[in-house]
């Protein structure tokens, strides 16, 4: 990024750098052309979503957690099936958690029925079972931090509020020509979307933001020419939009070695399965018994400590039946995943919610997080 440093203007020569990169040093009429440019754009250009032609705030906050985990084009046909399935925060609030975590599974956002439940409990408790208006109330819910509240109270209630999604950080990052990563300016990025916002029509000024960066302001060979924002972008002025943003050096992810047990009952018609705790990652799924190998440890000695300290019986640990490798956002985990034969004492949810014995074939009754489902294929493969 040597290139972007010799062509950054010098803040000693030029004052307006410093007011620039404060948040607040962009002149009035910069900021009233860079409004309605983008608008303008918008009116013309802007993506045809399912949800933006609503505005329910429980439809847009179903949108809102289902695009933190995966792309739009993804998201579409899941949103609407979601939807007719759950169509209000009365008819989510009514179903039982089994349904709704199984219903997140069968639509490919494993995560988000516990996500939901947490915060459709909080909505139901301190909301009388309506979705808050006011942003601090909307912050106090499981899970949503600003740049979520900002994109729901914006789209549902037209409220002036900054965003801060993946498209915006890459398209403020290029406008004002950042100089570090973007993880390492996050209140710069605020400041300038809190500054940029339109005071009167937040909702389609939050929504061609994102759509800027999601179809001209792409991570890679920007469409720059049919920018609406191209005459004030500095990184397109100085030639160095394709170096924007700065990347981050990125540590190797946390890998996990985790042993997995299959327990089967002394005539082999059923095996035993554990509900996790609701709260934390895939809260309120089913999976398989099992933990994390320590050091020093086999992973035969890791299932068998591991189903006496979290389900209180002594099993004896057989062939392996599957190597799973999974990734997730912040690490990985290698499930080293062995048939197992129950031996004695009486099965507790020592560490778990609820424990089971069931069937094979019933299996896929219950929700069980992604990499589980390889386990459950090999499973009837194996039979």
């Amino acid at each position: 990024m040597h290139r972007l440093k010799r062509l950054m203007p010098s803040k000693r020569r030029n004052s307006s750098v410093s007011s620039v990169d404060s948040g607040a040093g962009l002149p009035n009429f910069v900021v009233e052309e860079l409004r309605r440019s983008l608008l303008s754009w918008y009116a013309q250009s802007g993506r045809d979503l399912p949800w933006r032609k609503t505005r329910d705030p429980y439809a847009i906050w179903i949108s809102e957690i289902m695009l933190q985990q995966t792309q739009v084009k993804t998201v579409m046909p899941y949103f609407e099936r979601w939807m007719e399935k759950f169509p209000t925060i009365a008819a989510l609030a009514s179903s039982d958690l089994h349904n709704v975590l199984k219903a997140s599974e069968v639509f490919g956002f494993f995560a988000l029925g516990s996500i939901l439940h947490l915060e459709e409990q909080a909505i139901a408790t301190e909301f009388d079972g309506v979705f808050p208006q006011e942003l601090e109330s909307v912050l106090k819910l499981p899970g949503i931090g600003k740049t979520t509240a900002g994109g729901i109270l914006s789209a549902a209630f037209n409220q002036p509020l900054a965003i801060l999604d993946g498209n915006v950080k890459r398209v403020l990052a290029r406008v004002m020509a950042l100089d570090v990563p973007p993880n390492k300016a996050m209140n710069r990025l605020l400041n300038w979307s809190e500054t940029l916002v339109d005071p009167e029509n937040g909702r389609d000024f939050n929504q061609a933001l994102m759509d800027l960066g999601a179809t001209v302001c792409t991570p890679r060979n920007p469409a720059c020419l049919i920018c609406p924002w191209r005459s004030h972008c500095r990184a397109y002025n100085l030639g160095v939009q394709s170096e924007l943003p700065m990347s981050e050096s990125r540590a190797p992810l946390p890998h996990k070695i985790i042993g997995v047990a299959v327990i089967w009952n002394r005539d082999r018609t059923q095996i035993l399965i554990d509900r996790r705790k609701p709260e934390g990652l895939l809260g309120g799924l089913w999976e398989f018994p099992g933990g994390k190998v320590e050091a020093d440890e086999t992973i035969e000695a890791c299932i068998a400590r591991e189903i006496q300290e979290e389900l209180g019986i002594e099993i004896e640990v057989g062939d392996r039946l599957i190597v799973v490798d999974h990734v997730y956002t912040h690490f990985r985990v290698t499930l080293n995943v062995h048939h197992c034969a129950y031996v004695s004492g009486e099965p507790q949810p020592i560490e778990c919610d609820e424990v089971k014995w069931v069937a094979v074939n019933e299996l896929e009754q219950y929700p069980f997080p992604k990499a589980n489902l390889q386990i459950i294929e090999a499973l009837k493969s194996d039979r």
